[in-house]
């Protein structure tokens, strides 16, 4: 497969060519939705917590006569039927990550790839540079190029100038080609690769 390749002035530089191995596949609905499921399950911090009766300070003497009070009977102030009791059944810190094979996560991202591409909504930049870190020069730049919800992926370092001006533009995100994912490939409307993030890719695949 052939892709045009632009510059961020929005000039032509040519073709560079992606294997339909990565970029041709027909894309499934549900290796993506495994797949996102599996990265937001895994950011989760799972740190809440509550006490439950053996966790609360309170007197363990029983504080109101077995039979005779016309109430329930009753040996401990901890239960969590009086205020101030424990929690029952209430959660507690764990990890919320499921299992998903390696093989799957990779052909998720390969999905992932083939969606944008089938769609249209893949843009190569020859080079993801700036020469001063001016954010309305760099919005003026994608507003020509029609980059208003983006995800930019550049090679192994994302050039510093470049970062720090798209840094301040809603939504549009700037990764390194390590950093890529499929949540945050789906989530924008384009997915703008540089060549060297291509490079990046092939290497991963190869």
């Amino acid at each position: 497969m052939d892709l045009n390749v632009t510059t961020l002035e929005g000039k032509a530089a040519g073709k560079v060519s992606v294997a339909d191995e990565v970029f041709g596949l027909e894309p499934r609905p549900d290796i993506l939705q495994r797949m996102v499921r599996y990265q937001l399950l895994k950011r989760m911090a799972g740190t809440h917590d509550v006490q439950n009766r053996s966790e609360i300070r309170g007197t363990t003497k029983k504080f109101v006569r077995q039979k005779g009070s016309g109430g329930a009977r009753h040996g401990n102030r901890k239960v969590n039927l009086f205020r101030g009791g424990g929690r029952a059944f209430g959660p507690t810190p764990r990890s919320h990550a499921i299992n998903l094979p390696k093989k799957i996560r990779a052909l998720a991202l390969k999905h992932a790839l083939s969606a944008k591409a089938q769609a249209g909504d893949l843009i190569v930049l020859e080079k993801a540079e700036a020469k001063d870190a001016k954010t309305g020069a760099l919005r003026t730049a994608f507003a020509k190029l029609g980059l208003g919800n983006a995800l930019v992926i550049d090679g192994t370092e994302v050039n510093e100038n470049f970062s720090l001006a798209a840094r301040n533009i809603p939504n549009v995100d700037v990764l390194p080609a390590q950093g890529i994912n499929v949540y945050d490939i789906l989530r924008r409307d384009k997915l703008v690769l540089t060549k060297a993030a291509l490079e990046a890719l092939e290497a991963r695949f190869s």
